[in-house]
C-alpha cells in the first residue's frame, strides 16, 4: 500500500476529487457531511497503476490546520488541490509551506473544476508556487471530478508517483502516531494512523506513549483498507483494536512504538529552515501530535540551530522531520532532528559551544559522527536514536555493549596508564589497581577499562611484566628467606624471624601477590612451588593419611602443616574425609 495526503484550500474539491478517484466518500462524520468540509482526517483508497493507494483527505479550513498537519506529517507524498475557478488562496499557500517545511518531495498538483473555468491561469500560478518548494517539478494536471476530464492523466501521474516512492523497511521499528481514536461495541478501543515502516501483527505488544509513563498494550486486531488482516506493513493506513492499560489517555498526541526501541526525548537539538523570527513558544507538529514547546536558539536569533524543550516524552530519532508553527502569524519552520539526547546547557556559554559542535552536523544518522561527538556511548542508546551501530570506524572499539571512539579510546588508555603509574609509585608493595576501581575513578564501564588497559591480571590493571619488580630491600629479605628454607622447604620461619627480615604482613602480602611467596597464613610463608612439592611427598604415603603422618613426611610443625593441608584442600589437590584423614586427588 502507498499513502498520499491531499492538501489545499477549503472547498476546492479535495474530497470530491478523492471520491472520483476511489468511489469512496472520505468525509464520514455527520458533522463533516452537514458542514460540507473536512473537519477530521478522512480516508479512502483505490487501486491505481496496480498498487493500492490510500488517500488521507486533510481539512482545508484554517481552523483545522492542526488536523491538516497531522495528516501530512507521517505521509511521504502529497496531492495538492487548487481550483480553476478561484484565486490562489491562503490555506493552499499554508499547506504548501507545510509540505515544503517537511521536505515532501513526491507530489502531484490537481487543478480542479476545469469544467467551470479555464484552468490555464491556475495551472501557471500553481506551477510557479510549487517550483519554489520541495515539490518543484511536480506534475500539474487540470481535472474535473464532475465530467472526468483529466482523471486518467491524474491517475497516470499518481501511479508514477507511488512507483518512485522509497520502500520502507518491513522489519523496522514501529512508530505509529495516533490520529483518531474511537470505540466499537464488542471490540473496544480502536485507533487509526499511518504506519511509515515496520510491521504490526495481531497479538503484538506495543508501548503506548500518551503523556504519562509508557504503558503496554496488545494488538487484538489489525485492519487495512477496510478489511481485517493478520499483519500490516508500512507504508500503510491501519486501524488497530487495542487492549491494555492507559487506553483512556489516548489522544492525537499519542504514539505507539516497538517496546524499548525508542528514546523518550524531552529535549532535542534541531536545525530549522524558514523565514522570520521564531517565537519562544511555538507549536511543534510531529507525526499526528502537536503541542507548545520552548525554543531556544543556540547561537543567537540569526542561527538555524535550536534547542527545543518538550512538555512530554517524544520518540524522536536523528534525521526526523517536524514543523514549528507560530499560531499568530501562521508562519512555519521546517525542523530536522540532529540530536534527541543532547547534553545539558548549564554553564555560561554552553549554548554557543553546543552550536559550534553542531555547525557541520548533517541530519542523516552517522555512526562515525556520533562517536566523535559523544566519545563513549551505549550501542543500545544509538539504536534508540536511529543510528546504526556498525561497522565501527577505524580505531573505535566495542566493549560489552559500549562503543568508544578512536580518540576517546586513546585518551582513556593514557589516563589508565597514568592512574596506575601514580598508584604504583605511591604504593610499591601494592602494584596494580582493580579494574573496577579504575572504572569508578574515570567514570566509564569496567569493560571499557579492560579493553584499553595495557594488561589485566587477576582483575587488576598492571604495568610492565607479569611479575612486577619489588623494592630492593624486599628482594634482599626474600633472598634471606630462601636461604632459610633451602634445606627444610616446609619449615616456615617463626614470626620473630620474619620480623627480623622485615617481612611484616603488608610486605609478605605484596610478595605473595607478585608470586614470590606462598602465603598460607599472615605469619606462615613458604617459597613458591612448596605446595606442589608437598603433594608429591604426600602421594608416597599410604592413602588416606593423617595430619600427623603428613607433618612427619614433610618435616614440619602443626603450625605449618594445618594451613598447608587446608590450602591443598581448597585448590583441589587433597580431599578431607569425614574422619579428618586426607587423600591426594589424582588428576
Amino acid at each position: 500500500m502507498h499513502v498520499v495526503a491531499t492538501a489545499g484550500h477549503v472547498d476546492h474539491g479535495k474530497s470530491t476529487l478523492v471520491h472520483a478517484l476511489t468511489g469512496m466518500e472520505p468525509d464520514r462524520l455527520a458533522e463533516e457531511r452537514a458542514r460540507g468540509l473536512s473537519i477530521q482526517l478522512g480516508y479512502a483508497w483505490a487501486e491505481i497503476g496496480g498498487d493500492q493507494v490510500a488517500f488521507v483527505d486533510v481539512p482545508g479550513h484554517e481552523r483545522f490546520v492542526s488536523t491538516m498537519l497531522a495528516g501530512i506529517g507521517p505521509v511521504p507524498a502529497a496531492l495538492l488541490v487548487v481550483a480553476a475557478d478561484d484565486p490562489w488562496m491562503p490555506q493552499a499557500a499554508e499547506h504548501l509551506a507545510a509540505l515544503d517545511a517537511l521536505g515532501v518531495a513526491h507530489g502531484v498538483v490537481a487543478v480542479t473544476r476545469a469544467d467551470l473555468a479555464d484552468p490555464a491561469a491556475s495551472v501557471a500560478r500553481a506551477r510557479a508556487e510549487v517550483d519554489r518548494t520541495s515539490l518543484a517539478g511536480a506534475p500539474v494536471v487540470p481535472v474535473s471530478a464532475r465530467t472526468g476530464q483529466g482523471l486518467d492523466e491524474l491517475r497516470h501521474h499518481l501511479a508514477a508517483l507511488v512507483a518512485g516512492l522509497p520502500r520502507p523497511d518491513p522489519g523496522g521499528d514501529v512508530r505509529l502516531w495516533v490520529d483518531r481514536r474511537f470505540s466499537i461495541t464488542g471490540a473496544g478501543t480502536v485507533v487509526t494512523g499511518t504506519l511509515p515502516a515496520g510491521t504490526v501483527r495481531r497479538g503484538d505488544t506495543l508501548e503506548l506513549w500518551a503523556g504519562g509513563p509508557p504503558t503496554t498494550v496488545r494488538v487484538r486486531g489489525v485492519q487495512a483498507l477496510g478489511a481485517g488482516v493478520d499483519a500490516a506493513t508500512g507504508v500503510a493506513r491501519v486501524a488497530l483494536n487495542l487492549t491494555g492499560d492507559g487506553l483512556d489517555r489516548i489522544d492525537r498526541d499519542s504514539v505507539l512504538v516497538t517496546p524499548g526501541a525508542f528514546h523518550p526525548a524531552t529535549s532535542v537539538d534541531v536545525r530549522v529552515a524558514g523565514e522570520g523570527r521564531m517565537p519562544e513558544r511555538p507549536v511543534l507538529h510531529v507525526g499526528a501530535a502537536s503541542f507548545a514547546v520552548r525554543a531556544r536558539p543556540l547561537a543567537g536569533d540569526e542561527g538555524d540551530l535550536v534547542r527545543i524543550a518538550l512538555p512530554r516524552a517524544v520518540p524522536f530519532r536523528v534525521g526526523d522531520r517536524a514543523l514549528l508553527r507560530d499560531p499568530g502569524s501562521r508562519r512555519v519552520w521546517g525542523v530536522r532532528v540532529l540530536d534527541p539526547e543532547p547534553p545539558g546547557l548549564g554553564r555560561r556559554g554552553a549554548a554557543a559551544a553546543r552550536a559550534r559542535v553542531l555547525a557541520d552536523v548533517r541530519p542523516e544518522p552517522d555512526l562515525a559522527g556520533e562517536l566523535d561527538r559523544r566519545g563513549l556511548v551505549a550501542a543500545a542508546l544509538l539504536h534508540r536514536l536511529g543510528v546504526p551501530t556498525g561497522p565501527l570506524p577505524d580505531g573505535a572499539l566495542e566493549a560489552d555493549g559500549t562503543l568508544v571512539s578512536a580518540a576517546r579510546a586513546a585518551a582513556l588508555a593514557r589516563q589508565v596508564v597514568e592512574l596506575v603509574r601514580r598508584h604504583d609509585a605511591d604504593q610499591p608493595l601494592d602494584r596494580g589497581v582493580p579494574v573496577t576501581a579504575v572504572a569508578d575513578r574515570l567514570g566509564v564501564p569496567a569493560a571499557v577499562v579492560a579493553a584499553v588497559a595495557p594488561r589485566v591480571a587477576g582483575g587488576r590493571v598492571v604495568l610492565g611484566e607479569a611479575t612486577p619488580a619489588l623494592p630492593p630491600d624486599l628482594e634482599r629479605a626474600l633472598e634471606a628467606l630462601a636461604a632459610d628454607l633451602a634445606d627444610q622447604p616446609f619449615a616456615a620461619p617463626p614470626a620473630d624471624r620474619l620480623a627480623d627480615l622485615g617481612l611484616d604482613a603488608r610486605r609478605t602480602a605484596a610478595a605473595a601477590k607478585a608470586g614470590r611467596l606462598l602465603r598460607l597464613a599472615p605469619a606462615v610463608v613458604l617459597l613458591p612451588g612448596a605446595d606442589a612439592r608437598a603433594v608429591e611427598l604426600l602421594r608416597s604415603l599410604p592413602q588416606p593419611f593423617t595430619t600427623s603422618e603428613a607433618r612427619q613426611a614433610l618435616g614440619t610443625s602443626r603450625r605449618v602443616v594445618l594451613p598447608l593441608l587446608e590450602h591443598l584442600d581448597r585448590t583441589g589437590r587433597t580431599r578431607r574425609l569425614p574422619d579428618d584423614r586426607r587423600q591426594v586427588v589424582e588428576r
